[in-house]
């Protein structure tokens, strides 16, 4: 096994780590700045299309009652992820987001889906509510907070997730 040899641990090199990790360090936080800055921007739109959005009654419903017409919440997720993404748009979403939402979409019906319900249409729900739960978060945190915390509530650290800033 080949051994390698690090350089000592100087004053200088020591300095050079710290400042490094501070460069890192200030680039993160001015990438969360710019998200935070991008939310409060987009705040109205966001709002709106939670408004736009929010017919969890009638779709649950429709999930039940196995009604074709569930197959539409893939357009009201389509339309939120298309929010969420222009706030940053060079940003890469988290992969298990972007499962989530492709299990999710692109599906049109099919009479044989009927026999596959659960298995066909589960996913479309699911995307949905992981959707609407970034949207919200963004829209909560985009109220409340005026600069990226140190300390992170939860649902702040989530959104974070989603674009890849944690």
């Amino acid at each position: 096994m080949k051994r390698t040899t690090r350089a000592p641990l100087t004053p200088e090199r020591l300095a050079e780590m710290r400042s490094r990790a501070q460069r890192k360090e200030a680039v993160h936080v001015e990438r969360m700045k710019a998200l935070l800055t991008a939310i409060k921007k987009a705040l109205p739109a966001l709002e709106e299309l939670q408004a736009e959005t929010n017919d969890e009654e009638d779709l649950v419903y429709r999930f039940y009652h196995q009604s074709f017409k569930v197959y539409g919440i893939q357009d009201l997720t389509s339309e939120i992820v298309a929010a969420l993404r222009a706030l940053q748009p060079d940003a890469t979403f988290n992969d298990w987001f972007v499962k989530i939402v492709a299990e999710g979409t692109g599906r049109t019906f099919e009479m044989g889906d009927n026999e596959r319900w659960l298995e066909i249409t589960r996913p479309m729900l699911e995307a949905y509510f992981h959707a609407r739960y970034f949207l919200a978060m963004v829209i909560r945190y985009g109220h409340e907070l005026d600069e990226p915390p140190r300390m992170m509530p939860s649902g702040w650290a989530a959104v974070l997730y989603l674009y890849g800033l944690r």
